[in-house]
């Protein structure tokens, strides 16, 4: 009976001696975690920063008339293709008709006084020649004349205003061009200079953007730009910088515009536009965007870790980034990175400097662009 407990005492004995020595070499193996990474790629060439701006037409007006009254008839509407000098409204002609016609009659009758005041004129003037006139009234006779004369003068000129004055109660198209917006209705009365109608004339487009005073200095007229428009967002039209503007709106904003080359043909005023602009200049600093989840926090102000990847030992080193700022909703990286480098961007806290580790299939290409520093 001893001898039998003996035997199964060593048996339970041994089985956990075995149980033991498997845990032992369960805890040995090393668990390889895979990881998700990007690949950080050579940056775009030059400087460059995005604005986002409104497109409009490269040549566009306000028009009014240059003369006040009733309005009799508005023959466009939005949105219409007109062409030059089409007729877009007309004023009331009959207060103008009236004043036309007075002016009319104020010049017959100055002509007359100037018939008049010419024969007393030249018959003061025989009278003095003979001997027998005075001085004085061959002077008074010629002031006469010449009074009547400037009396003619006057009233044709007020004639030919009371005749522009006419022509100005119809409004014209200036140019060919599409109807952007209309603010006038019939019998509706309209005082001079106030706006009726924005006409867009057809043709060439632009790009207006407001560019920060920071920046405005590295932005020259000519330089070539790419632009993405609201209705193909996939694709870039080529543009160049037309206009620089030199005074400062809100915001301290300086107005820029950017002439699109051979913009698509259903491109309309009024829809936005991303416009990529190259910057002079090369005194800057330019780094690598990152995203943020490729991070975690150092107690250095201004730096971060990341983890690099090294493929000669399937690890990742733990490398200290100097950052300057935040672009696009990525991190700036002025430091620790270069061209080729893969970065781990996905379970940094279940990572260790040197642990090994094992790359998802196929990195993910990440190709950031340059950035301007402030």
């Amino acid at each position: 009976m001893k001898l039998l407990c003996l035997q199964i005492a060593m048996i339970l004995l041994s089985a956990v001696v075995m149980l033991s020595g498997c845990r032992k070499e369960e805890q040995v193996i090393e668990e390889i975690r895979s990881v998700k990474t990007i690949i950080v790629q050579e940056m775009s060439s030059g400087q460059v920063r995005k604005f986002s701006g409104i497109v409009q037409a490269a040549e566009s007006s306000a028009l009014s008339f240059e003369v006040g009254g009733q309005v009799e008839q508005v023959l466009v509407d939005i949105g219409d293709q007109v062409k030059k000098e089409q007729v877009l409204a007309v004023l009331d002609k009959e207060p103008y008709e009236l004043l036309m016609k007075s002016a009319e009659a104020e010049l017959v009758r100055a002509r007359a006084n100037l018939t008049n005041k010419k024969a007393d004129y030249e018959r003061e003037e025989a009278i003095f020649k003979e001997g027998a006139g005075s001085k004085k009234r061959l002077d008074q006779a010629r002031f006469g004349y010449q009074e009547a004369g400037a009396g003619v003068k006057y009233t044709v000129s007020k004639l030919n205003l009371a005749l522009r004055d006419l022509r100005k109660t119809t409004l014209y198209a200036p140019y060919d061009g599409n109807i952007g917006s209309r603010m006038v209705e019939p019998h509706m009365e309209v005082t001079v200079g106030q706006e009726l109608f924005e006409i867009d004339a057809a043709g060439d487009m632009e790009v207006r953007v407001d560019i920060p005073e920071t920046i405005i200095n590295r932005i020259t007229v000519n330089t070539e730009t790419k632009v993405a428009l609201s209705i193909r967002p996939d694709e870039t039209v080529d543009g160049v910088i037309s206009d620089v503007g030199t005074m400062a709106g809100a915001a301290n904003a300086f107005p820029v515009k950017v002439a699109l080359r051979n913009p698509p043909p259903n491109i309309q005023s009024g829809m936005t536009a991303e416009v990529t602009f190259p910057l002079q200049g090369q005194k800057d600093q330019s780094g690598y965007l990152i995203p943020p989840q490729a991070f975690l926090a150092s107690k250095e102000s201004g730096r971060a870790f990341v983890f690099v990847y090294d493929s000669s030992s399937s690890s990742v080193r733990k490398t200290v980034v100097r950052l300057s700022g935040v672009q696009n909703n990525q991190a700036i990286v002025i430091e620790g990175l270069t061209t080729g480098d893969i970065v781990v961007v996905a379970g940094l806290g279940f990572l260790s400097d040197g642990q090994r580790v094992k790359l998802m299939p196929e990195a993910s290409q990440f190709k950031p662009e340059a950035f301007q520093l402030k």
